[in-house]
């Protein structure tokens, strides 16, 4: 079968590199300010949006199919802010540039320290599989499933599949709807054997395997992990592999 000519990419790894990168232009985009007695909220927001700018600016050569954007919110009305000759914008820790996050700026020269922080919107246009039709829960989907969009990858959190083999035969997790996305979170590998049933199990080790039998103490697909009740009543626990068998080492 012919693969797709994107790429399988997750959201996480391409939002590091952004934050490295944000990180690269940080110095530059701190003395924006410099000089000057920014304290406006238009000036701030601003300012987020020309780092934000340069930081997905810089991503450039990440080597994803993705044609990113970012979007300021508005500070709070509320917040009175004393003047601040220099102003750093910062990625709070544990976030990163994708999807809805936020952005720190803290005053680094004024006479009173503050640190605030603005709402950030990043979408993520690329080629994604977009169902044609819905799927019902547990069904199998077939090329005629899905086709080619655009979409905004960074929707959801769930990473987009990207590789039409990466999804063909998998299960829908759950009701899926027409124009939706595929990704990793809506599809599971097809059950291979049931709850309660009678499955081949290979114990393997210092050169030798054993081949017995046991009962599923939990429906199997491939790569799970589930125990098993032997036929002597011992429980072990393995990995399904593509035949079914339970593989204990």
């Amino acid at each position: 079968m012919k693969r797709s000519p994107w790429p399988l990419a997750a959201p996480v790894p391409a939002a590091t590199r952004l934050r490295g990168l944000a990180g690269a232009v940080l110095a530059g985009l701190g003395l924006w300010l410099g000089g000057a007695q920014a304290q406006t909220h238009a000036e701030l927001e601003a300012l987020s949006q020309q780092w934000a700018n340069a930081a997905l600016g810089s991503d450039a050569g990440a080597g994803l199919p993705l044609r990113l954007q970012v979007q300021i919110g508005k500070l709070d009305a509320r917040l009175q802010l004393a003047a601040c000759a220099k102003v750093e914008p910062y990625l709070p820790a544990g976030s990163r540039l994708w999807g809805r996050t936020r952005l720190g700026l803290r005053c680094l020269q004024g006479p009173r320290a503050w640190n605030v922080f603005v709402p950030v919107t990043v979408q993520a246009f690329g080629p994604a599989w977009v169902l044609n039709n819905n799927v019902r829960q547990g069904d199998a989907l077939t090329a005629g499933d899905a086709s080619v969009a655009e979409v905004d990858w960074a929707e959801v959190d769930s990473p987009v599949v990207a590789n039409q083999p990466d999804w063909l035969g998998l299960e829908a997790a759950r009701h899926l709807q027409a124009g939706q996305a595929l990704r990793q979170n809506m599809l599971r590998p097809p059950q291979l054997f049931a709850l309660g049933a009678q499955v081949k199990v290979s114990v393997s080790g210092g050169g030798f395997a054993i081949i017995s039998s046991g009962r599923a103490m939990a429906a199997g697909a491939e790569g799970a992990n589930v125990r098993v009740r032997m036929d002597n009543g011992r429980l072990v626990s393995g990995v399904v592999n593509a035949q079914g068998v339970v593989e204990v080492n």
